[in-house]
């Protein structure tokens, strides 16, 4: 096999996250979340009562990565906080007007998921990587 970086699955499917959360952004743009809020939204909606480790580990986010994003959430009304059971956790759950932005922005989240999965609809390396370039130019 012969190096060719070009070729990089880490380097090309870097690339293609760091473009598909930009295009997530700008769709969000007008509801006022970014993907990662909405990911957040979505853990919510649909696993109420996570504490905030087991939210975070679901999303593959840093704890205070997902604490900054769920203060900032609160601050515009779409999540309450409050504390765990027991210990010093915290537990988020969405509010009415997070449940509303959150059924809101699904109909565009499952376009973009349509779109994103055409692209991606063979599964052989090359074409993988092909993909991958292709989400990374979006």
């Amino acid at each position: 096999m012969i190096d060719d970086f070009d070729l990089c699955l880490v380097l090309n499917t870097r690339m293609a996250a760091r473009a598909v959360t930009r295009r997530a952004d700008r769709k969000l743009r007008g509801f006022g979340v970014t993907a990662a809020q909405f990911n957040i939204l979505g853990a919510l909606a649909n696993h109420p009562g996570r504490s905030i480790t087991d939210t975070a580990n679901a999303l593959a986010m840093d704890r205070t990565t997902l604490s900054r994003n769920l203060a900032l959430l609160e601050r515009k009304g779409l999540v309450a906080s409050a504390p765990a059971g027991r210990g010093n956790g915290r537990l988020g759950a969405l509010t009415k007007q997070g449940r509303e932005t959150f059924d809101a922005i699904l109909p565009e989240w499952r376009r973009s998921q349509a779109e994103l999965r055409e692209a991606l609809a063979s599964p052989d390396f090359d074409t993988v990587i092909d993909g991958l370039r292709h989400l990374s130019r979006l």
